[in-house]
């Protein structure tokens, strides 16, 4: 065994961990009451319905599915978008729990219209159009309360959207707040290189107050972008936030039971009542 002897020589100053200041921003997540008191910021439930319609743009029928709490009255509009799996059961219940935070939340379903399958590898830039289109659609509804909405995406939802924002001019007016999980910030049909050391161009056009979750062990080259987006949004003063879930991948929010984890879970459940919270603050009185 090394023993090893330290002599602090009279006038000298020990400097101890518990003296060295934290320098992390704490603001965020921060709260006296329950470090203090106990206190937890309890979710409201809201029991939910489903309902499905379509809308026409350019003689192609594009299904939507409106998810909103059962309670009458009316609620903050928050717009999802899927992403390359498209709008089936699993992205449903997604769609659900963010409606059972008490949002009017509407989802079209873009690939349905067009009969693709899920998953595509090229990128189609006439979707754009018809997501851009579903945005009007929801804010015509007569049981919201918000003028604007707050788009919700995931994997290549969050291009569909990011583009909504920049290349269709929504943000700051339509569109009031952008969150995302692991949003796919790169053309999908850019080269290989771009992919994994590039980000979209749209980022340094982007505005929108935005809140972006990802597991600590995604993807290599999606992490990358994303981190660097999220620097490049910061370096412009740019209210935007990355959340990084520990002992969580890919897919968190929807993994199915056969393969769930309770970190998926964990992560999942923080995740949409973060998200709530920021939805709500940005849509208030908007």
């Amino acid at each position: 065994m090394l023993l090893v002897s330290m002599l602090f020589l009279p006038g000298s100053e020990m400097t101890f961990a518990h003296d060295v200041k934290e320098k992390e921003d704490k603001s965020w997540w921060w709260r006296d009451s329950w470090w203090n008191e106990g206190q937890i910021e309890v979710p409201k439930n809201y029991e939910v319905e489903v309902s499905w319609s379509s809308f026409e743009r350019n003689g192609v029928e594009i299904p939507i599915m409106v998810v909103r709490p059962k309670k009458k009255g009316n609620y903050p509009a928050v717009f999802f978008q899927h992403g390359r799996r498209g709008l089936g059961g699993l992205v449903q219940r997604h769609a659900k729990r963010v409606a059972a935070r008490g949002f009017v939340v509407l989802a079209p379903d873009i690939y349905k219209a067009h009969f693709l399958g899920t998953h595509p590898i090229e990128h189609d830039y006439e979707l754009e159009k018809d997501v851009n289109a579903a945005i009007d659609v929801l804010l015509k509804r007569k049981d919201i309360s918000s003028k604007q909405a707050c788009m919700y995406s995931h994997t290549r939802g969050g291009y569909y959207t990011l583009k909504v924002a920049t290349t269709f001019k929504r943000q700051d007016k339509e569109i009031a707040c952008y969150v995302s999980y692991y949003p796919h910030w790169q053309d999908p049909n850019a080269p290989e290189p771009m992919q994994v050391y590039g980000y979209a161009k749209e980022i340094d056009e982007f505005k929108l107050p935005a809140l972006i979750f990802i597991g600590e062990q995604e993807q290599y080259q999606r992490r990358r972008i994303i981190e660097t987006s999220i620097g490049v949004l910061k370096s412009k003063g740019r209210d935007a936030r990355l959340i990084i879930y520990p002992g969580v991948g890919r897919g968190f929010d929807f993994r199915p039971p056969n393969i769930r984890t309770f970190a998926d879970d964990l992560a999942a459940k923080d995740a949409v009542q973060r998200a709530a919270r920021f939805m709500r603050k940005h849509l208030t009185n908007k």
